[in-house]
């Protein structure tokens, strides 16, 4: 069994992987390819589904070939994807029906509105632990079935099927036999009932879904089905699911009441394992589900960083100041601090615990003195500070102290950006060895299923750290610079209302 191998789809918003790991969860190969990213309308976001699953299946395929002769020694898939993203495809041709409606779209902000305003915010807050927000699944179904030619007939007559990104590959990779999901994609959609892990028949009814159209709600670690013969060569086991965030906990090993990571992507993304109950959080945190496995299942609280990695990319893109991502913290370092510059990046609006899509990124206490540097220095700290207001939500709504934070994604591997966030919070951020924790908690799901690891006390011993950030900042520093966000969030969020 220990020859043998774990291969890991990790469907993200602009690129697909394969990663394939060993029993020891190392990662011994690596395949990624970007797909194009569609903007028909201000606010809209989509992509292509035939594209996100030709760039799945080419990776895949690509890391297993590199394989050599151990390429028929893959016990089992397991997938994570970026949660939300809406399709809905013919259940007889498997064609989509429109592009895939991203998490980013904000086409049905002013459908949500109008649902906030009949009342409805706390009724369907009680169900699914959600916000009501353009954000989750439900509101992009109902505007496809809404605006596509024959849509809504068609799927009425149970013509149709819809599914989140998980759906969509396990449809494609089983060619049509499966149309499953499993509780922690299904806790995203707004239809999901959190409390009987089922699909809601009145919040069905409230967006006009049919119930057809839903996929089988499975368990984040049971075998879900086999890849057809015309994939991998034979039937491979697909055995693990878990959303994009819900994954990284669980590869962080997030697995006790109170732990949290934060995930540094494009967004930012924090997640503290509430345990065996979900908790309703009185400070603008989601519910949700972290994940099932077997008849366990685990809750979580979630904030969302709507702009974190990308505010790196705005800087590269659209100011110029740095030529690749990399650079900034090198640019960064050259000054011993913001000088006063405070960076708020709510480029398409402010998440957790602000939920103000209305607002837009800030910059405040610029001087002719202020540099490329200093601006540079002030967006990685907006991202940190980001990060502490949600943090700060969770310590209220759990009643307990952050006792560390574990972090991954892309910028977690900016030391600048770790030692600040250490600074801010007071407590050690701990960065691991593996900072593909994505893809390796969906990986380590798909193991415990085919038994290629025994539990959670092997998976343990493989979580290793790489690097650990303790707080060294001086308090009234660090008291100065949370005064200067706070003053920053203040003038940002009551600007475009003046």
């Amino acid at each position: 069994m220990h020859d043998a191998y774990i291969l890991a789809l990790d469907q993200g918003t602009t690129s697909s992987r394969a990663i394939v790991f060993d029993h020891e969860g190392n990662a011994i190969a690596t395949c990624q390819k970007e797909f194009p990213q569609y903007f028909p309308h201000p606010g809209w976001v989509e992509h292509d589904p035939v594209e996100i699953w030709s760039s799945q299946s080419a990776v895949m395929a690509e890391a297993v070939a590199s394989l050599g002769g151990f390429r028929n020694g893959i016990s089992g898939i397991g997938i994570t994807n970026q949660r939300e993203t809406t399709i809905v495809w013919d259940a007889a041709t498997g064609r989509p029906v429109y592009n895939a409606i991203v998490w980013q779209d904000r086409r049905t902000a002013e459908y949500c509105d109008r649902l906030k305003a009949q009342g409805l915010t706390e009724w369907i807050r009680g169900k699914t632990g959600l916000l009501v927000d353009a954000y989750f699944s439900a509101t992009k179904v109902k505007w496809i079935l809404d605006n596509v030619p024959q849509a809504r007939a068609r799927a009425e007559r149970g013509e149709l099927r819809f599914g989140t990104v998980d759906s969509w590959l396990v449809w494609n990779l089983t060619g049509g036999a499966a149309h499953v999901t499993d509780v922690s994609n299904a806790s995203r959609t707004l239809l999901f009932n959190i409390h009987s892990l089922e699909w809601d028949t009145e919040l069905l009814d409230l967006f006009g879904i049919p119930a057809s159209m839903l996929p089988k709600v499975c368990s984040s670690s049971e075998i879900l089905g086999c890849t057809h013969a015309s994939i991998l060569s034979g039937k491979v086991p697909i055995a693990g699911i878990a959303g994009d965030q819900q994954a990284a906990l669980f590869g962080q090993m997030c697995v006790e009441p109170g732990s949290v990571k934060s995930t540094y992507g494009t967004g930012s993304f924090l997640l503290m394992n509430s345990g065996p109950r979900p908790m309703d959080s009185q400070n603008n945190l989601l519910t949700t589900v972290a994940w099932k496995i077997g008849d366990c299942v685990d809750y979580a609280l979630e904030g969302s960083i709507f702009v974190a990695g990308s505010v790196v990319q705005w800087l590269r893109d659209g100011l110029g100041i740095i030529r690749s991502s990399e650079e900034i913290e090198r640019l960064a370092a050259n000054v011993p601090d913001s000088g006063g510059v405070v960076f708020v990046p709510a480029l398409t609006g402010l998440g957790a615990p602000y939920w103000d899509a209305s607002a837009r990124g800030s910059l405040y206490g610029i001087t002719r003195g202020t540099t490329a540097e200093h601006i540079a220095r002030a967006a990685l700290e907006g991202i940190a500070f980001q990060t502490m207001d949600i943090v700060s939500a969770m310590e209220k709504d759990a009643g307990v102290a952050l006792k560390d934070l574990k972090v991954d994604g892309g910028a977690s591997r900016n030391n600048l950006l770790m030692q600040f966030q250490a600074d801010l919070l007071g407590v050690d951020v701990i960065r691991p060895s593996t900072t593909e924790t994505t893809a390796l908690g969906a990986a380590f799901l798909a193991g415990l299923a085919t038994g290629f690891w025994s539990g959670i006390d092997e998976l343990k011993a493989i979580w290793q750290t790489e690097r650990r950030f303790t707080p060294c900042m001086e308090q009234a520093a660090v008291e100065a610079a949370k005064k200067a966000w706070s003053d920053a969030i203040r003038r940002t969020t009551s600007f475009h209302r003046q």
